[in-house]
């Protein structure tokens, strides 16, 4: 036997609305025995009060309680990301894997799942979380059965935050933080968890990496990353999507890296690669194929895009990542044809400074121009 995957994508009336995921598993549409990840796009602010992501997680867990064992609802990955600016649409990611009969197409999408262990604060930022997460990726890559990182093509981590509670607390034992800022503490964790996907899919080496360089260095930067910081949590939860000949099946990930917010001709690329025509924005005949499409923003440290000035770093109402969000769920947003997709801000090492990566998954079975050829790229 095989393994084959399945992603399903759910809307949300709000960040405890489950019920599409209740029916999916009621009529047979969603194992919930294989599901290995559920990823979320929820309606807060995406700072360190975003308490939508907690109540999310919530609200997901009481929904597979009735149908997993107590282990096997803890082991599922839980990754949401908050801020859903401008027409981004509040949405979940169901990502899992069933058995299938050997011999069908591939190599084809592969997903794995790990678990850190709680992460002691005095490390968050620093080198330890960097090596925490670089074990945490090979782990998930373990469980999704992909030995090569080259077969890698996106890791989405959630990670932890500081709070004024758990800085109180580290500092009390005698130890120090790396940063006291709790908004920028998710920049630093970010960075940090970035940094430990590089070094884990060989992108960059470990001795390369120390304290002084995180969330400072720029030209350090991993081009298969997505880092999402939340309160909600004190280890990491890690999702591992990459391309595999043991498992079979018409979904297929690629990936691509966006230099800037509105950058979007290597994301046509890789839709391309999948089998889309991709000219101009995707036909209506095409879109239901792009079962996912996640991202990375960020505004960039040079307060410019393309040479022009842009505000977002000089706004002191609104955070430069929910500017970012906002603006890169556009892009992209025009390029398939809907707002249904998975943008996360704060790009720290996670891309080049301005860009970031980018994950497109796709049914090739339902790609009309690979639908007469059996599903598969010529």
């Amino acid at each position: 036997m095989a393994r084959t995957a399945f992603v399903h994508r759910i809307q949300a009336a709000a960040p405890d609305d489950v019920s599409g995921l209740e029916a999916a598993i009621a009529d047979g549409t969603i194992d919930s025995g294989g599901i290995v990840a559920i990823l979320g796009k929820t309606e807060g602010n995406g700072n360190v009060n975003d308490f939508t992501r907690a109540f999310a997680v919530r609200a997901l867990k009481d929904a597979l309680r009735p149908h997993l064992s107590p282990e096997a609802v803890e082991a599922v990955s839980y990754v949401m990301s908050g801020g859903t600016e401008g027409a981004m649409s509040p949405h979940f990611l169901v990502l899992g894997s069933s058995e299938a009969e050997a011999g069908g197409l591939s190599p084809a999408l592969a997903v794995g799942g790990a678990h850190t262990p709680a992460m002691p604060f005095d490390q968050l930022g620093r080198l330890g979380q960097v090596r925490l997460v670089a074990e945490g990726v090979r782990a998930a890559m373990a469980a999704a059965g992909i030995d090569d990182p080259a077969d890698v093509h996106f890791v989405q981590i959630k990670c932890p935050l500081l709070t004024a509670e758990r800085i109180a607390a580290v500092e009390a034992a005698g130890g120090s933080v790396a940063i006291r800022d709790t908004l920028k503490s998710m920049g630093a964790s970010r960075g940090a968890s970035s940094l430990g996907v590089a070094v884990a899919l060989g992108e960059i080496a470990i001795e390369a990496i120390e304290d002084g360089v995180i969330g400072r260095d720029a030209s350090l930067w991993s081009s298969r990353a997505s880092a999402s910081a939340g309160v909600e949590l004190v280890n990491h939860e890690i999702v591992v999507l990459g391309m595999s000949r043991d498992w079979v099946g018409p979904l297929a990930v690629d990936h691509a890296v966006m230099e800037d917010g509105i950058d979007i001709l290597p994301v046509r690329d890789a839709l391309r690669r999948l089998g889309f025509a991709a000219d101009g924005q995707l036909s209506a005949a095409e879109r239901p194929a792009l079962k996912a499409l996640l991202a990375k923003a960020e505004a960039g440290s040079s307060g410019r895009l393309r040479g022009l000035r842009h505000t977002m770093l000089d706004d002191s109402d609104i955070s430069s990542t929910r500017h970012a969000r906002a603006f890169v769920a556009g892009s992209l947003g025009s390029l398939v044809g809907h707002a249904g997709i998975y943008v996360s801000g704060g790009a720290e090492h996670q891309g080049p400074d301005g860009g970031g990566p980018v994950a497109v998954i796709a049914d090739r079975s339902l790609v009309p121009s690979l639908a007469a050829a059996g599903g598969s790229p010529s």
